[in-house]
């Protein structure tokens, strides 16, 4: 495993999200300490479809500790597949929030895109070492997100007392994939891109298109999470301005030719 969390294992992985995490017989191999004791399943309580394809998924909390930017493995009909998920709510919340694409075929996106209100979907502990914002404090930050990747910055934005991006571009590829885009830019500033139309106030095109309005210091922290193909471009056009690879972290949501 990477120190970023970026590794050929994730790549491998396809469309994972938090791929880089080794999973085995469905279960993180890396979870959060307190949260052994936490229930198996949880409850639904509904979702939220912003597309044909994209949606969110609500579940009961339960009481469930987690930091913005962990991950939980949420498992399909039978129990035993799972596919991780960034959780997208604030820690404070009382539901459990994720932005899910549902994929063709897919086990558990496919099921998951069906559950339901009052019915139960089998859950890991959380895990994760992503930390949008984690060094606010101390210094700047831009957050950089194509599609549902989008979910571990709206959980440190829901969380209390977020400090502002110095920047923030959040892509997808059709207008109706965004999620929650007015409330982004009122709350973070982002600017949102849509690469396959025009949209209103939006960029068209991809969020790489973009990179030249971005601040570039390297006393800045820069957050990456999304496709692997901006992940590898916008990583290649930072650290050839002279950001150091320390300030950049990155997660792997999924994988270009997968998701194609």
């Amino acid at each position: 495993m990477g120190v970023d969390g970026l590794t050929e294992t994730s790549r491998a992985a396809g469309s994972h999200p938090c791929a880089s995490v080794f999973i085995r017989g469905g279960i993180p191999s890396v979870i959060r300490e307190d949260a052994f004791a936490m229930k198996e399943s949880l409850v639904v309580k509904g979702l939220r479809w912003f597309s044909p394809s994209v949606f969110e998924l609500s579940l009961d909390r339960a009481g469930v500790p987690f930091v913005p930017g962990d991950c939980l493995a949420l498992f399909g009909a039978d129990g035993r597949v799972s596919r991780p998920y960034s959780i997208a709510s604030g820690n404070t919340e009382s539901d459990l929030r994720f932005l899910i694409r549902r994929m063709p075929g897919g086990e558990v996106s496919d099921f998951l895109a069906g559950v339901t209100a009052g019915q139960e979907v089998r859950v890991s502990a959380p895990f994760g070492w992503f930390r949008p914002g984690a060094q606010a404090a101390l210094r700047p930050f831009v957050f950089l997100a194509t599609g549902t990747g989008v979910a571990p910055f709206m959980s440190y934005l829901r969380s209390p007392q977020p400090v502002r991006p110095a920047a923030f571009l959040y892509g997808v590829r059709q207008a109706a994939d965004l999620v929650d885009a007015d409330w982004l830019r009122a709350s973070a500033g982002a600017q949102c891109a849509v690469s396959r139309e025009t949209a209103p106030h939006c960029f068209h095109g991809r969020i790489t298109g973009l990179f030249d309005f971005l601040p570039l210091d390297a006393g800045h922290d820069y957050y990456l999470c999304g496709l692997d193909t901006m992940i590898d471009e916008l990583t290649a056009r930072l650290e050839g301005r002279g950001i150091p690879l320390a300030r950049i972290h990155r997660e792997c949501f999924f994988n270009a030719t997968f998701d194609r």
